[in-house]
């Protein structure tokens, strides 16, 4: 049976709050919490994909010690930068 939309956030909330690292979790879980719900299929996928990157590259992006790479340069990762300086 093919994954409906409720059940793959649901999957990538969950991944989103155990990365390995708290710091992560709570970057990136805080901002699945708010902008998965409004997600179709597509950005679904760029989010997926930034969560199948390495943590510490998140990391680095995250904090703006790396440029995020023109693969990751989407919207969804744009909305997540903006999460993470919103309250900076």
């Amino acid at each position: 049976m093919p994954e409906t939309l409720e059940i793959r956030r649901k999957r990538l909330r969950y991944r989103s709050w155990h990365r390995g690292t708290k710091e992560l979790d709570l970057l990136i879980g805080g901002f699945a919490m708010q902008a998965l719900e409004r997600y179709g299929e597509a950005q679904l996928d760029q989010f997926e994909a930034i969560l199948d990157s390495d943590e510490h590259d998140i990391y680095a992006w995250l904090t703006g010690k790396n440029a995020v790479p023109d693969e990751f340069d989407n919207d969804v990762m744009r909305q997540l930068l903006a999460h993470v300086y919103a309250d900076k």
